[in-house]
């Protein structure tokens, strides 16, 4: 069966309508090119698909509170204020397909943007004296901007190996989702050991979910981001990893000088799209994938069962199922 959002969130659907409200607030400012900036970013929000992970982990150990709620703010904070930043750094005029905000009012205004998002976030928390969601989120921040930091440095020489990759993807994707469910189990006075345990459950489905997005590069959609972009940006995901690591070296030695000189040519990039498909590595990222996806499962299963507990079951498979 194909699973619908909407279905999926409705154990927290009065849950998000509650939030959807107090985001909005939480974005209002006095300064009226601020105002108008975040007006714009609460049209075009996605599914929030993040929200629903810190409601749905919250609901699976405990009762929601107030605090959940704030919980789910902080990281939709965080979320958008890394989401506008990106923009910046990949120099993105799309997002979503809206425009960025750096590409209607420029990086300089994108990057004060961000960092308002940011502390409204962590501002949330201390008006609360929420520590443990405070360190989470700090946590998560810090985390994410090592990930983009390692992966650009590794770039440049393309010399990535599997392992490597799936710390970059730990810290740059999964950091996030694992603050999710920790935020969501803190949220509702889980013990430390609860909380660790929700923290790595969110971890494995973030490095699915990553990986599912990596997938896309080579056409693993029906629609979705177009392909051959991540080859064009130079960056090693794990199906050219794994396809380099199983060829020989004359072939290996080509791959790298078309990825490193030849990017910019569709010809080109289709080659080395050719190159990894034909070596399997579609089909060995697809099983890592898999692997991630019943680990977090079997996590998940340790939790007494509850219609949370079956949406969040059903809101990890979305995001491997998903088309883009």
């Amino acid at each position: 069966m194909s699973l619908n959002i909407k279905q999926i969130q409705a154990p927290i659907e009065q849950e998000l309508k509650v939030f959807e409200k107090k985001f909005r607030q939480s974005m209002k400012t006095d300064v009226m090119l601020l105002d108008q900036i975040m007006s714009y970013i609460v049209h075009r929000k996605g599914k929030q698909v993040r929200p629903m992970f810190v409601f749905l982990m919250a609901g699976t150990v405990g009762t929601i509170s107030e605090s959940t709620h704030r919980g789910a703010a902080m990281i939709e904070l965080l979320h958008t204020a890394t989401l506008v930043h990106d923009d910046v750094v990949d120099d993105s005029n799309y997002r979503r397909g809206f425009f960025s905000i750096n590409a209607l009012w420029k990086n300089k205004i994108a990057v004060l943007v961000g960092d308002y998002l940011l502390s409204q976030g962590l501002l949330l928390s201390v008006k609360n004296q929420e520590f443990y969601l405070l360190e989470i989120m700090s946590t998560a921040v810090k985390e994410m901007s090592e990930g983009e930091l390692l992966q650009m440095e590794k770039a440049r020489k393309l010399d990535i190996t599997e392992e490597l990759y799936y710390e970059v993807i730990r810290q740059k994707t999964a950091s996030l989702i694992a603050s999710c469910c920790a935020a969501g189990a803190a949220s509702v006075g889980a013990d430390e050991e609860t909380i660790a345990k929700c923290k790595l459950l969110g971890e494995k489905i973030g490095m699915a979910f990553q990986i599912k997005d990596d997938l896309f590069d080579y056409g693993d959609a029906e629609i979705g981001k177009p392909t051959g972009i991540d080859i064009k940006e130079k960056k090693m995901t794990l199906p050219l990893i794994y396809a380099l690591n199983h060829a020989s070296w004359s072939e290996k030695r080509k791959i790298i000088n078309l990825i490193k000189n030849h990017s910019e040519n569709p010809k080109k990039v289709e080659e080395v799209i050719n190159f990894v498909k034909s070596s399997g590595g579609i089909q060995y990222t697809t099983e890592v994938m898999k692997r991630y996806v019943d680990e977090a499962k079997e996590i998940l299963f340790t939790f007494s069962d509850s219609t949370f507990r079956q949406s969040l079951h059903d809101l990890i498979q979305f995001t491997i199922e998903r088309t883009k």
